[in-house]
């Protein structure tokens, strides 16, 4: 299967996103994105999810150490519009420019609902077929977008329909958001062929939260997780990829991953 040359032997990751300055500019923890890459590889993250710039600065930092996604598509920042709620949206970068770059596989976005839906259907197909010919596995990042049809962008309904119309378009692997519950993300798993893992969204508000929706989904059938600000967001950025690691890949509780990584004292 090509989705496993971006997850570990046991078909599990952990990967760290590090895509948000494209839409925010200046964000807190990615002032130096070398020291996150080398904070979160040394930690045990199984891939890295990125930018061309990041990439084609610091590519010699991540060179044979852990798989990168490159992200090939976007939309304006946020000076313009809001996250979910987008008019424009576009492939900006090529399937040559991620493999001169040394990645390992690529990421688009498939937007549902939303005004841009059936452009970022077409640059999925596209890039799928791209990734074909390459060799590389595509991720597919499929979120429901707030419409008059999509009432929560969390309906666990929405959030099934969006990974499988990824799958259906070409993904290898799904990226979305954890609906809260693991009946309902179940029903995301068991109607998309392919791996999903969670996204992590904006930073909740404890370690424990953050956590606690790996450990769910995964309960639910996921594969892992693709967080960012989450972890360097974090005051212990290497403790997030450290406990991260305890549920994806040890099947660990959210207590017995807090402890192992030292988060909190051991009772």
């Amino acid at each position: 299967m090509i989705a496993n040359a971006l997850l570990a032997s046991n078909g599990r990751a952990v990967i760290v996103a590090m895509d948000h300055a494209r839409t925010f500019g200046v964000i807190e923890g990615l002032e130096r994105p070398d020291r996150v890459i080398e904070e979160v590889i040394r930690a045990g993250a199984d891939g890295i999810m990125t930018t061309f710039g990041v990439l084609k600065q610091y590519r010699s930092l991540i060179a044979d150490r852990v798989p990168v996604i490159m992200r090939l598509d976007g939309g304006p920042s946020q000076y313009r519009e809001d996250w979910l709620a987008y008019t424009e949206w576009a492939l900006l970068h090529s399937i040559e420019d991620a493999v001169k770059l040394g990645a390992k596989g690529v990421v688009v976005m498939a937007f549902l609902g939303g005004e841009v839906e059936l452009e970022t259907f077409k640059i999925v197909a596209r890039v799928a077929s791209a990734c074909m010919d390459a060799g590389l596995p595509l991720m597919v990042e499929a979120l429901p977008c707030p419409t008059e049809r999509i009432p929560s962008v969390k309906d666990s309904r929405a959030m099934a329909s969006a990974a499988r119309i990824a799958f259906e378009h070409g993904a290898d692997l799904v990226k979305t958001y954890y609906t809260g519950s693991v009946e309902g993300f179940r029903l995301v798993t068991e109607h998309c062929p392919v791996p999903v893992l969670i996204a992590g969204g904006t930073r909740t508000n404890t370690v424990e939260d953050a956590l606690t929706a790996a450990y769910e989904s995964m309960c639910a059938g996921g594969s892992g997780v693709v967080f960012g600000r989450n972890i360097w967001q974090s005051e212990n950025p290497a403790g997030m990829v450290y406990a991260l690691r305890q549920i994806v890949h040890e099947g660990a509780s959210v207590d017995q991953a807090l402890q192992v990584a030292g988060l909190v004292p051991a009772s």
